[in-house]
């Protein structure tokens, strides 16, 4: 696989949390980018988002004060995945964490992409072989590249070799994380939650317990692990952040191929539920006020 160049092109399919992060990681640093969602309104919210994230980043001085623009002119909306990836050298999809819907998106743009291009899948659990089964054709280049939340800040990308990734790929997955100024880890076997979801999404139940048991409040349960365990952030602010929807997808897959360990708490089901999925609705754990700021802990009942 080709080294990649400043001019390679980069389609980023999923205009949420996670790909209008790396949409706007990619842009910052010279790529040119489209990124798709069938949600107009999602992609417009997107580049909002993406504009103010780098106005923020560039009056805290860690960015320069222009990036924002720059960004902005590289960055492409597209309502249609082919469209956005017709070409591509780099198709990341970022899409929800359902099996079939990334092997539909991932597939339809491989089939207008460049004949050697990237097709990288930012799934956090789920099975890259799996993922690159919809694609017979090009099953050595598709590789997993989990990026953190928030991708803009967090430093590293789990690059996630699938059964019959070539080693080429892997190589060139993680060059490209590094080009956007991100160190790399590599998983070398396709196990689900690779190296990290599985510990993180234990962490985050267990806490969960915690709260539904009446052992601490939320804020206490996110206090202790910040300032005790060195956390960067509490893991039940996190969830709020990542959103409870997004979670409770994941665990559950985790479950049955790992276990009862990841079995979902009745509190989370009953948040996603009630649709009080995090700082994206309002509700979460936690209540938020229109900037997204915390206001107070959130009863679960």
């Amino acid at each position: 696989m080709a080294h990649l160049h400043q001019s390679a092109r980069v389609a980023v399919v999923g205009a949420g949390i996670m790909g209008s992060g790396i949409a706007q990681l990619a842009a910052t640093v010279g790529y040119e980018v489209a990124m798709a969602d069938a949600d107009a309104d999602q992609l417009a919210r997107a580049r909002a988002h993406i504009y103010d994230s780098v106005e923020k980043l560039a009056a805290k001085g860690l960015v320069d004060a222009d990036a924002g623009a720059r960004a902005l002119r590289r960055l492409r909306p597209h309502t249609s995945v082919c469209d956005a990836a017709k070409d591509a050298d780099v198709v990341i999809e970022a899409v929800v964490e359902r099996l079939p819907v990334k092997q539909a998106v991932l597939a339809e743009a491989a089939s207008v992409a460049a004949p050697n291009a990237l097709l990288a899948t930012n799934t956090s659990q789920l099975s890259v072989t799996a993922i690159a089964s919809a694609l017979p054709d090009a099953v050595d280049r598709v590789v997993g590249v989990h990026f953190f939340n928030p991708a803009v800040l967090m430093r590293l990308v789990e690059i996630v070799a699938g059964l019959e990734t070539s080693a080429a790929t892997v190589t060139a997955a993680a060059a490209f994380a590094e080009s956007l100024g991100k160190e790399t880890v590599i998983c070398r076997k396709d196990s689900p939650g690779f190296l990290t979801s599985r510990i993180a999404a234990i962490v985050r139940l267990e806490c969960l317990r915690m709260l539904e048991e009446g052992v601490g409040t939320a804020e206490d349960i996110d206090r202790a692990l910040r300032l005790g365990l060195n956390f960067p952030i509490g893991p039940l602010e996190l969830g709020d952040r990542n959103g409870h929807d997004t979670f409770l997808l994941a665990v559950e897959s985790m479950a049955q191929t790992l276990g009862e360990r990841f079995r979902p708490t009745v509190g989370l089901r009953n948040l996603v539920a009630a649709g009080r999925l995090g700082s994206k609705t309002g509700r979460g754990i936690y209540r938020y006020d229109e900037d997204g700021r915390i206001i107070r802990a959130d009863s679960l009942g």
